[in-house]
């Protein structure tokens, strides 16, 4: 887990393992944590297998206290009696003063499909799952539930197509306030994707999302991964968040993905990062600058994969690219490609480090080099 004062320092946090599984039947592939506060403990509900993926199934861990990096302990596996197998995406909700449990699984509509089932507690399952037929645009999945209880409904959101797709997005349904979640008629689904694709933003795949609150509560926010290429790859997949809004009849409004090298504010209350951003031509937006020595070449045909569409390179071995800047730490974004090979980084005339830019698939601006953080 990763933990920032502001949603601009979280590339530069550092990693915590806030659990780690002895069990062989069940600490392979684990994917799709949520991590959700219940009183004064967090838990975490995860989808892991033995290695084996047809046995991937569902799970929860407690926090021993009131802190989201935990310490946490196994607390139970989540197996509805009447569908116990080949389950993953848990994401729970309140409705009505009840908790219930949203999952993909395999149900009468799609190898991979929804499902809900209660829950007496965070940990604890105690009914027959219900199948929903949800619509998707494609045949393969319907996964990655997630919830926004405003304006007198339920809204789930939910991703559909195979995530190597470059088609993977975001469709919703509803639920009246005072339904019962467990009868699949009472959800309203809604016609088409509500959030997609952006082919001249070069964002591809968007999905796999979840919602927050920016700090002072005014504005709502979602986070989620898309991809910088539109080839069929499970690679790529970059973690992205921007501000969502709210349409005339209550159903939420995710608006279009971003392009990597959009301009947006932080959300509301946020303190702010104290970063800024240096490009390759040597427009930065603080104290700092880029400088090159020996011969470069640029153009514009990285588009859209590039932040402002433009790219510097160089294939003479001695050729530098030297940054300054104000700060304690600098990250280097780029492209990688089969196009691209090795390149050294040297902080202050220091040992250099290899950075490797090649890449078999081209994608876009991805994190290449985080420097230790400086004086």
């Amino acid at each position: 887990m990763w933990r920032s004062p502001s949603l601009g320092t979280l590339l530069a946090a550092e990693p915590v393992t806030v659990w780690t599984d002895t069990d062989p039947s069940r600490n392979r592939n684990i994917w799709a944590p949520e991590f959700h506060r219940f009183g004064d403990r967090w838990y975490l509900h995860y989808t892991a297998d033995d290695g084996v993926d047809e046995h991937h199934r569902l799970y929860v861990l407690e926090s021993e206290g009131d802190d989201p990096l935990g310490p946490y302990h196994f607390r139970a596996r989540l197996a509805p009696p009447n569908h116990a197998s080949d389950n993953g995406d848990p994401s729970v909700f309140v409705h009505g003063g009840r908790l219930d449990l949203a999952y993909a699984g395999i149900n009468q509509y799609q190898h991979n499909g929804l499902n809900i089932t209660p829950m007496s507690n965070p940990h604890t399952v105690f009914g027959d799952a219900v199948a929903l037929d949800a619509d998707g645009g494609c045949p393969e999945v319907r996964e990655g539930p997630e919830f926004l209880n405003r304006n007198g409904r339920i809204w789930m959101t939910y991703s559909t197509c195979d995530t190597g797709k470059p088609d993977y997005q975001v469709w919703m349904m509803s639920l009246p306030n005072g339904a019962d979640p467990l009868r699949s008629r009472n959800w309203t689904q809604h016609a088409g994707p509500v959030f997609s694709r952006a082919d001249d933003r070069g964002v591809f795949g968007p999905g796999h999302h979840s919602f927050f609150r920016s700090p002072d509560g005014t504005e709502d926010w979602i986070v989620y991964h898309a991809k910088t290429t539109t080839t069929f790859t499970y690679t790529n997949r970059t973690t992205r968040a921007q501000r969502i809004s709210w349409n005339a009849d209550g159903s939420p409004d995710l608006g279009r993905p971003l392009a990597l090298g959009a301009t947006q504010d932080l959300p509301s209350g946020d303190p702010g990062s104290g970063t800024y951003w240096i490009n390759d031509d040597g427009r930065a937006s603080g104290d700092g600058g880029v400088a090159y020595t020996g011969a470069w070449n640029s153009g514009t045909g990285c588009a859209t994969q590039c932040f402002w569409g433009d790219d510097h390179w160089s294939d003479r071995a001695g050729n530098t690219a030297s940054f300054t800047f104000t700060g304690t730490r600098i990250a280097l974004l780029s492209v990688r490609d089969t196009g691209n090979g090795i390149a050294a980084v040297s902080i202050d005339g220091g040992p250099e480090q290899r950075v490797d830019f090649h890449g078999a698939i081209r994608v876009g601006e991805t994190l290449q080099y985080l420097s230790p953080r400086l004086p």
